[in-house]
């Protein structure tokens, strides 16, 4: 079995979009999002993809979407999450990248959690699904962080901070 990982970035309220986009531009963690990406599935679904509007290079782009007919050239199209699972088997670490109902479908499945906490209060229209942290551990090299006496950087004026959690046994 693989492991498969959620990749996202969300405001201490939980924002990870506002029309579409993403509420902060922080190139710190696209840079964080490519290194740990490349080479690697991405599953999202089609609002999300459209966000984007390309295959991102090096990696393999599966959408979800409920469009039978839904083409992009260089991308998989798979209709459900358990669809797109299956056509990213042969990845041992594949991303699900979002939006908020992707998030929501793929959580059973996700081992990892790859999460840019944004310390701001943000307005936006799409929400991280609830998850429920008792069944996740953050891992050694981030427990700083994630008790809230570390690593928290500053970019842009936007405090954040890099937070990797596993699903606990």
């Amino acid at each position: 079995m693989s492991n498969r990982a959620m990749i996202v970035a969300a405001s201490t309220n939980d924002v990870i979009g506002v029309d579409g986009d993403l509420p902060w531009h922080l190139s710190s963690d696209l840079k964080r999002f490519k290194k740990l990406t490349m080479g690697h599935h991405l599953i999202m679904g089609r609002k999300t993809f459209d966000s984007i509007g390309r295959c991102l290079p090096g990696r393999t782009t599966v959408i979800v979407t409920r469009q039978p007919d839904f083409v992009f050239p260089g991308a998989k199209v798979a209709g459900s999450i358990e669809a797109a699972i299956e056509l990213a088997a042969d990845d041992p670490m594949p991303f699900i990248v979002g939006g908020a109902q992707i998030y929501a479908l793929a959580m059973p499945y996700v081992d990892h959690i790859y999460l840019t906490r944004v310390y701001q209060t943000i307005q936006g229209d799409t929400y991280l699904p609830a998850i429920d942290w008792e069944q996740w551990e953050i891992t050694e090299a981030h427990k700083a962080t994630a008790s809230g006496t570390g690593a928290v950087d500053v970019e842009g004026g936007v405090e954040f901070s890099f937070q990797d959690y596993r699903r606990r046994n």
